[in-house]
């Protein structure tokens, strides 16, 4: 039986994560900031939740206490997942400073701020897994979503980083770069054949945790999908309307 701690729990795939492992015995502290939808899951998992917190991650400075109780109402922590995020208003953001920090804070800081306590912690005792939720849009600067991009290509190489610290000391660290999922964040895109559903993407996640991937992207099919558009010459990519357009 493992401890886990979902940050962002009640995020559409985190939920579906958290039920997965819950479905498998663990033992969960759920942290998440819609108290309607944290107390849902609450009722939905039972007994597995050892504990809850409601709070708002991008207030930074108090996240090193939030994961020193969860980790202490848990008895430790096997399993940290990362999955709170925002893809917020690309075009507010190129024009005012609020909405680009915004996107930042909640996407590339507040991870960070929570990463800190948690590798410390799962450093000290010699294991462990910190998996995080990123973005195929940060591999490579889009028009329609480049702040966004930014935040997410700026946490993957803080993971990079964090993952050849942490591998000394047995702990893995695990990037997922997820494309686009039809959750309550995307629903006013347009569904293409590429949307994943939330449920078959959790567990693909999972099963990365499980069998130690360091980085993936999910579905597997946007692996040579990027690969192809990370390489791309800007002289091509800015006269493809379907990367380079709004």
């Amino acid at each position: 039986m493992s401890r886990v701690l979902v940050l962002g729990a009640t995020s559409a795939i985190a939920a579906q994560m958290a039920s997965q492992y819950a479905a498998r015995g663990d033992s969960l502290f759920l942290v998440g900031r819609n108290p309607d939808k944290l107390a849902r899951l609450r009722e939905r998992l039972g007994a597995r939740v050892v504990g809850h917190l409601e709070c708002d991650l991008d207030d930074t400075a108090a996240n090193g206490s939030r994961v020193e109780e969860a980790i202490a109402k848990l008895g430790g922590v096997d399993i940290a997942v990362i999955a709170h995020g925002v893809l917020g208003d690309q075009l507010a953001s190129e024009h005012q400073w609020c909405s680009a920090e915004q996107i930042l804070l909640t996407n590339l800081l507040s991870p960070i701020s929570l990463l800190l306590p948690l590798a410390n912690h799962l450093e000290r005792c010699g294991s462990g897994h910190l998996a995080v939720l990123s973005s195929v849009a940060g591999d490579r600067g889009r028009p329609r979503n480049f702040t966004y991009g930014a935040a997410k290509a700026g946490l993957n190489v803080y993971l990079q980083g964090l993952r050849s610290r942490m591998w000394a000391a047995g702990v893995g660290v695990h990037t997922f770069k997820l494309g686009p999922v039809d959750t309550p964040m995307t629903v006013d895109h347009h569904k293409s054949l590429l949307f994943s559903r939330a449920d078959v993407v959790a567990r693909k996640i999972v099963m990365g945790i499980d069998r130690d991937v360091a980085e993936a992207y999910v579905p597997g099919y946007w692996r040579p999908i990027l690969g192809v558009v990370r390489v791309m010459p800007e002289s091509i990519f800015q006269r493809v309307s379907a990367l380079a357009g709004r």
